[in-house]
């Protein structure tokens, strides 16, 4: 019985840890999103206008699929990746 307990919880639980580690990008030149589904670094990023989001990725840094995403498609004007939120400093650095 407890066995079924902990997975029922587990099962309503899941999406709230699906939505924790959210990626998403606000691309500074919307010209420059993908028509269709990109994969960077096993995230699959897809945009509407200038604001993408993904799921999935490698198990890296933020700055490091931040760098990988502007190089795909250009300079950001916000991050997030796995719910982690660049600063004004890291967009900079990331964008340069």
């Amino acid at each position: 019985m407890r066995a079924l307990l902990v997975a029922a919880t587990l099962l309503v639980a899941a999406p709230a840890f699906a939505q924790s580690g959210a990626s998403s990008a606000t691309l500074a030149d919307a010209t420059r999103a993908p028509a269709g589904r990109t994969i960077i670094d096993g995230a699959t990023w897809r945009c509407e206008g200038a604001s993408c989001t993904a799921n999935g990725g490698a198990n890296q840094t933020a700055t490091r699929a931040c760098r990988r995403v502007v190089a795909r498609f250009g300079a950001v004007s916000a991050f997030t990746y796995k719910g982690v939120a660049l600063s004004a400093e890291e967009l900079t650095a990331c964008n340069a």
